[in-house]
């Protein structure tokens, strides 16, 4: 999983239980995380983007009173496909990485 599918990833775990809008995202991840994952602008907006673009997401202009307008995202089924996919590679790679460092394999069981 390269840095660019990982945060596309996470926030399309943020958004799977209700639309987001941008900062909303940005905090759902930074305090899914406890703290230890932190996006800025330059770096969440584009991946939005990219989400949107690629069918994973839609996204809803909602207005508010005497505001701007935020732009809510919401996932789609792709959206839900793709994320699934990456919970499924994120195991597997978390699975390899702790049979690297422990010197452990796991012997499947029939």
């Amino acid at each position: 999983m390269t840095y660019k599918n990982g945060i596309e990833a996470l926030i399309l775990a943020a958004v799977r239980d209700e639309p987001l809008h941008g900062y909303a995202i940005s905090k759902r991840i930074r305090l899914d995380s406890g703290g230890v994952l932190k996006f800025g602008e330059g770096q969440l907006y584009p991946a939005l983007h990219r989400l949107e673009e690629a069918g994973m997401l839609t996204a809803e202009w909602l207005p508010q009173e005497g505001k701007p307008p935020r732009k809510l995202y919401a996932i789609t089924e792709a959206g839900i496909s793709e994320l699934q996919r990456h919970v499924s590679q994120w195991k597997q790679f978390a699975d390899s990485v702790g049979q690297a460092l422990t010197g452990t394999k796991e012997v499947a069981h029939v």
